[in-house]
């Protein structure tokens, strides 16, 4: 089974490519983040009509925004308001084999690190600690995948130096997603089958001219899974010709593979 994720920065400004992805690729269930869209407006037929049938939805007008759509049977879905707001940023679903499947969108958290003067960093800190209160009494195998916002080592971005003081970088937040990766032996896959320090980047800023020459990437997005499912994990791919694509998101898709 392929579980592929993706930052999709609005589902209907860009099926054209998602439905080029899942051509292309034929991964089993796609999660996506950031949709922008109401559920009624979703466009399920495009997705019906390449054969994932099965779509769980989770969405709010022009921000946020979590979908899950696939080819086998979902069960049981759910939305954590882990923002404590009702913003749109997590939905879940159990799979035939009993396994879950997360999907969420952590805030970005603003541009201060400082709780104190940026209110959304705040906010960022405290969906990560109730994450990890949720994690700590998680007991069934699970599969966490999204966009964290979150690069957590020195190779997962362009400049450790440079970047320490910006957020997603922060020691704050790397300690905070720390804790929330401990709180239940998460695996981070993407880290298993390409450890560090080699660099890997899921997301490069619309403001580069050329994003591909500069490289100023980090890796905000992660597929992460608990002890008992990550040893049926066969491959992590990063699609990072996706953000060369027409009218491309600035996150690119990962795809783990499962042996189930």
């Amino acid at each position: 089974m392929k579980i592929a994720s993706w930052n999709i920065n609005s589902v209907r400004f860009r099926i054209d490519i998602v439905s080029q992805f899942l051509r292309e690729n034929e991964p089993d269930i796609l999660c996506l983040q950031e949709t922008k869209v109401v559920d009624g407006d979703f466009p399920a037929d495009a997705f019906r009509a390449l054969g994932y049938e099965h779509i769980v939805v989770h969405g709010q007008r022009m921000h946020h925004g979590v979908a899950i759509v696939s080819r086998v049977p979902l069960l049981e879905d759910d939305r954590f308001d882990w923002q404590a707001n009702r913003e749109a940023r997590h939905v879940g679903v159990r799979l035939a084999n009993g396994v879950r499947l997360e999907n969420v969108y952590i805030p970005a958290g603003g541009d201060v690190p400082d709780r104190e003067v940026n209110p959304k960093f705040g906010q960022k800190l405290d969906f990560l600690d109730r994450m990890t209160r949720w994690s700590d009494a998680l007991d069934v195998p699970t599969v966490l995948v999204g966009d964290f916002n979150v690069a957590p080592l020195p190779c997962d971005v362009w400049s450790h130096k440079q970047l320490m003081d910006v957020v997603s970088h922060t020691p704050i937040e790397i300690a905070a997603l720390d804790r929330l990766r401990a709180a239940n032996e998460w695996v981070d896959l993407g880290r298993h089958f390409q450890p560090a320090p080699t660099p890997v980047f899921t997301w490069w800023s619309y403001r580069a001219k050329d994003w591909a020459a500069s490289n100023r990437g980090r890796r905000l997005d992660h597929q992460w899974a608990s002890p008992d499912v990550a040893g049926a994990a066969r491959a992590h791919h990063v699609f990072t010709g996706c953000r060369d694509w027409l009218k491309p998101s600035d996150h690119v898709p990962l795809v783990t593979e499962f042996d189930w």
